[in-house]
């Protein structure tokens, strides 16, 4: 029986599918949209700097290390991790700064300074959140979320009650540590699933464990390593790349798609996998008929921010920051009012900064570094070179006071990149840049669903289905949705 699969994107759920469908005897292309692989994760060039178009953090190293073992490999076959001690440093304003330890006892003394009896706290909240991660990171997310029977186990439905999802995490960490300053540090990595705490399930704790207990670490060479190995992995399974071949439209009958079309070639399908954005290929590529949400459904949505992002060169070396920077030196309460309830561009925003440059020499010219500015910002703004240039400027007057240093007049390279460059490289729903916020009422079944329910032979993955959004949850999403086509398609 033949098994051609066609894969749209080649971003991390992409490829994820593509090697994972290879190594089940499928024949299989992935279509790529732009020049290269990798998605968000691209990677460019200029002047001697080396840019990571997008994800800078490498967090969850298991889920890597449980990918690349399922193809009988590891992770050190193809790229070196090293782990970044401090984790990452949080400025909360003119000499307060926070350099996060990677050892947890560290941690838990520098929690205690600022609260007596929060190393204890500290270490029974790890306990409780190693508990989620292992549950919900090794069982629950590798669910396709097809039915609510996936879950109908007494011990599942038990394990998830011990969870906490229907407590927001806002309230589950006041439980547990009353300094403002503490607080924010514990609320940082609920970030990367696009909502506020009030509207984040407590489950999320999880993201705690993989932070404190579970490392930060770095790729050699940078993020896009990951994909390189990714690829060469799916190249070696004989999976098939081809690039600037954008998808216009689909040959369907009999419910089934028959070709996937190109701006200038058909490909036959036995199945199709779309890691392109999930309301592009839903609402753009397919016929009103075939389409498996209303454009109201998608407006209801909650979105994980968008970004405004500035990749710098500069051409000198930078004090008083890290490799990962949190500035939290204005009021985050107001800065998410301004990206979830009232959407516009912010008054005050908060912003990360990172200097890959101060682990790895090969990313930047000796004596210079690489910077990278990222503010989150809500999706579907008006997005002008006015604005980019507005907001440039007043992220730079802080940076440069807040680390006692005069940094534009020495940018020789800077390049802008916000909701425009999401829509246009990645036809992103909105602009955004982080897919679908991870809201109570988005989670598992609630999600837009891996499968056409009209096309017998159609399937989506990334991060605007399950698991959610964020690089582990892309590269979970590409081997669920395998599973799912070999099982569906295939009766394997």
């Amino acid at each position: 029986m033949s098994k051609k699969v066609i894969i749209i994107g080649a971003g991390f759920s992409g490829i994820a599918a593509a090697t994972t469908l290879a190594d089940m005897g499928c024949e299989v292309t992935v279509l790529e949209k732009n020049s290269m692989a990798g998605g968000r994760a691209r990677v460019f060039s200029e002047k001697g700097f080396v840019f990571d178009m997008g994800p800078s953090w490498y967090w969850m190293p298991d889920v890597f290390d449980r990918y690349f073992e399922r193809f009988g490999k590891k992770v050190a076959d193809y790229y070196t991790l090293k782990r970044l001690d401090p984790s990452y440093t949080v400025i909360f304003g003119e000499n307060d700064f926070w350099d996060i330890p990677a050892n947890v006892e560290e941690l838990g003394k520098m929690f205690e300074k600022y609260e007596v009896g929060s190393a204890k706290k500290l270490e029974e909240f790890l306990a409780q959140s190693a508990y989620k991660y292992k549950v919900g990171v090794n069982d629950l997310v590798y669910r396709p979320s097809r039915s609510l029977l996936e879950f109908a186990s007494v011990g599942l439905l038990v394990d998830m009650l011990k969870m906490d999802i229907f407590q927001s995490f806002y309230k589950h960490i006041r439980k547990y540590f009353k300094h403002e300053k503490l607080l924010k540090l514990m609320e940082f990595p609920v970030l990367f699933l696009g909502a506020v705490p009030q509207n984040t399930p407590a489950l999320y704790s999880l993201m705690n464990y993989a932070d404190m207990s579970l490392g930060t670490w770095y790729p050699e060479g940078g993020m896009h390593k990951i994909i390189e190995g990714m690829v060469k992995l799916a190249e070696e399974k004989g999976v098939k790349f081809l690039y600037n071949q954008e998808v216009m439209s689909m040959d369907i009958a009999s419910r089934t798609v028959q070709k996937v079309v190109t701006q200038n070639a058909n490909y036959v399908a036995d199945a199709v996998v779309a890691s392109a954005d999930y309301h592009h290929v839903d609402s753009k590529i397919l016929a009103p008929e075939y389409r498996n949400y209303t454009e109201k459904y998608w407006d209801k949505r909650v979105m994980a921010p968008s970004s405004l992002i500035f990749y710098l060169g500069v051409s000198k070396k930078l004090n008083n920051l890290q490799h990962h920077n949190l500035f939290f030196d204005e009021d985050f309460a107001q800065h998410s009012h301004e990206i979830y309830t009232d959407p516009k561009w912010p008054s005050k925003p908060l912003f990360y900064a990172s200097c890959p440059s101060k682990t790895d020499a090969t990313v930047a010219p000796e004596g210079s570094e690489n910077l990278f500015l990222l503010i989150p910002v809500a999706p579907n703004l008006p997005d002008t070179e006015e604005i980019r240039e507005k907001y440039y400027n007043m992220i730079m007057d802080r940076l440069e006071k807040l680390t006692g240093q005069e940094i534009r007049p020495y940018v020789v390279y800077k390049r802008g990149y916000a909701h425009k460059d999401f829509m246009s490289d990645y036809h992103a729903f909105k602009g955004n840049a982080y897919g679908l916020a991870n809201t109570l009422f988005q989670t598992a079944i609630l999600k837009p669903s891996l499968k056409n329910k009209h096309i017998k032979n159609l399937f989506y993955t990334g991060q605007l289905t399950v698991p959610g959004p964020g690089v582990p949850p892309s590269l979970i999403s590409g081997q669920v949705v395998a599973t799912e086509v070999m099982k569906d398609v295939f009766g394997k």
